[in-house]
């Protein structure tokens, strides 16, 4: 099929789930179990129940690829990156964060490694409740490595190659559980260009076997609300061995003759704007596909929103996905 759909990752968790409330007001780094409504010895049931909901609300909206919603996490990176060894979970420590605060994260006091598979249950639940392809999303080695401190390492590029030993372990896990494609979220390669550290990436994906994607962005709608409107890291992305890139393209009203730096991939263009509460039509979403098509081939293009979806109430979330499944629809029957 041509202009497959899919999310970036996450889809809004029930209100019955989490404190959505106070979930607005953050993006945890280390694991914040007061969020969570349900008493502990219930909560993996309830978890399952949210995914169901997420995975029915993709199919019926009609979209391609289907993922968790990540309905069992706080955030994206925090439920993978507190379940490796060399963390003192008690004592966290303070990063300066995108926005110019400080944000509590996770302490690295020894080696970086994987004790179990994380997130294999995770994809095996969704291979079992869909027939259509499923994608399972990692946090990145280099994120990573940028929001905990530091007490042990003392090399920025060490302890982002541990991180990223510890992610090409479950991504290998992930697709042997069966997902059809892994993407790895670096946002932080994006906002740190400088000393974002492709030799991570490169390790992460070393020896892997199947469709893999790496999403970089300039933070979640509810968070970052002034973005650039183009990306500075893309020429190293193309050098990667990463199949697809997800690009953020609408609410930074992205130049998308930027694309043009990355020949050899596919593209995951973001058609959504989450910063825009009003639900976009499917003309308008097929307007930003057609204007991605001058500079990329329509086979070489996945249609998503910009970001997760977690921060959108339900509706209009749903409300956003049904139109960009209309609006890849319009473009691909006039390919066709």
């Amino acid at each position: 099929m041509l202009l497959p759909t899919t999310l970036v990752g996450s889809y809004p968790q029930p209100d019955w789930l989490i404190d959505r409330a106070r979930l607005a007001k953050q993006v945890p780094r280390v694991r914040a179990r007061d969020l969570w409504l349900i008493e502990p010895e219930k909560l993996e049931a309830a978890q399952d129940d949210a995914t169901l909901l997420a995975i029915r609300d993709q199919e019926h909206a009609g979209v391609d690829i289907i993922t968790d919603g990540e309905q069992r996490r706080e955030s994206y990176s925090n439920r993978f990156a507190t379940a490796l060894d060399g963390i003192d979970l008690d004592n966290p420590g303070k990063t300066p964060n995108r926005t110019g605060g400080s944000s509590t994260v996770p302490r690295v006091v020894g080696p970086i490694r994987r004790k179990y598979p994380v997130e294999v249950r995770d994809v095996e639940f969704l291979r079992a409740n869909t027939g259509r392809m499923i994608k399972m999303t990692v946090p990145g080695p280099f994120t990573m490595s940028a929001q905990c401190q530091d007490d042990f390492y003392r090399d920025d590029e060490k302890l982002a190659l541990d991180y990223a030993i510890a992610v090409n372990a479950e991504i290998k896990d992930l697709f042997a559980a069966g997902a059809d494609i892994v993407q790895i979220d670096e946002p932080w390669m994006q906002s740190r260009p400088q000393q974002a550290r492709l030799n991570a990436l490169k390790r992460a994906l070393d020896g892997v076997k199947g469709t893999t994607a790496v999403h970089i962005c300039f933070g979640y709608a509810a968070v970052v609300k002034d973005k650039p409107s183009g990306y500075s890291f893309l020429p190293e992305l193309e050098r990667s061995a990463v199949n697809q890139v997800s690009i953020e393209a609408a609410q930074p009203r992205l130049d998308l003759s930027i694309l043009r730096q990355l020949p050899s991939k596919t593209i995951i263009l973001g058609v959504i704007d989450l910063a825009d509460p009003d639900i976009e039509t499917p003309r308008t979403v097929a307007g930003r596909i057609r204007a991605a098509l001058a500079f990329v081939p329509p086979d070489r293009i996945v249609v998503a929103p910009d970001c997760g979806m977690k921060y959108l109430g339900r509706n209009v979330a749903l409300g956003k996905m049904r139109a960009m499944v209309e609006g890849a629809a319009l473009v691909r029957a006039e390919l066709a």
